[in-house]
């Protein structure tokens, strides 16, 4: 069994005490591959490292809306060269955060640049990654008013009711799932993982971050999407083979650069 994770920030410090031996023992327990997803500038330069250092690990470029102050235009050009690596596959995590963001100017600037990405992704032709927190209505209006339904991506981390999953998916895009849907209150995610068509969704883990039961509270980890992937296929009543094989098909569909560097 194959496993594809979506969604990781291997980039991040709680990760530098082990790094390299964590990733080292990835394929050998079935994580076939992995996209490692900016969400800072320093945080997208550290991700082009582990691009260039491990063959399966793949990169998204872009900056988290928490993470937006004191950049300019430099940053987008140096988005737009960078995604024209071989291994850069994807724009992200790009979105809005509404959850710590209260004040009405800093959350015009997350739109502004959540705008500018989409701009970005649309010029290079490559998918995006979103992040969207306490902010279901803005982010689906932006999207719809910048028309990303031509741009293909994925909702990460999805945290909406099945109701706002039905309209990303009318536009086009892939819904990832994580340690959240092992959770025993998690009613909207589960609904989700339940209704969803399994041609959709994506696994992730959000690394090192939502570890699923029974880890959960400690340090997350793609080794964790097993746990992802057997609740899924429970939820659907499926096996958790047929989970890991749609999800990887899914992932290798929306991430098309993977494919061509294999071939």
């Amino acid at each position: 069994m194959k496993i594809f994770e979506s969604h990781a920030h291997y980039d991040d410090k709680q990760f530098d005490g082990d790094r390299d031996a964590l990733l080292a023992a990835m394929q050998k327990q079935g994580i076939e591959t992995v996209v490692n997803v900016g969400s800072t500038f320093e945080g997208c330069q550290k991700t082009l490292a582990l691009t260039k250092k491990y063959q399966f690990v793949y990169g998204a470029v872009g900056i988290h809306p928490s993470e937006i102050e004191g950049l300019g235009e430099d940053v987008c050009d140096w988005i737009w060269e960078k995604s024209q690596l071989p291994k850069i596959v994807a724009i992200g995590e790009i979105g809005l955060d509404y959850y710590w963001e209260k004040d009405a100017g800093a959350r015009q600037r997350q739109k502004e640049w959540f705008i500018r990405q989409l701009e970005v992704a649309r010029e290079v032709g490559l998918p995006v990654i979103i992040h969207s927190r306490d902010a279901a209505e803005d982010t689906i209006r932006l999207m719809e008013e910048n028309h990303a339904e031509q741009i293909p991506g994925v909702v990460h981390c999805f945290s909406y009711s099945l109701e706002m999953a039905e309209a990303y998916l009318r536009m086009g895009y892939y819904i990832g799932i994580g340690g959240v849907v092992t959770f025993r209150n998690a009613k909207k995610v589960k609904e989700v993982a339940r209704e969803v068509p399994l041609d959709r969704i994506l696994l992730e883990t959000d690394s090192p971050y939502l570890s699923p039961e029974p880890n959960r509270g400690k340090r997350n980890s793609s080794l964790n999407l097993p746990y992802v992937a057997e609740e899924i296929a429970r939820i659907r009543g499926i096996s958790l083979e047929e989970v890991a094989e749609a999800t990887r098909e899914n992932a290798r569909r929306l991430f098309r650069k993977v494919e061509e560097t294999m071939a």
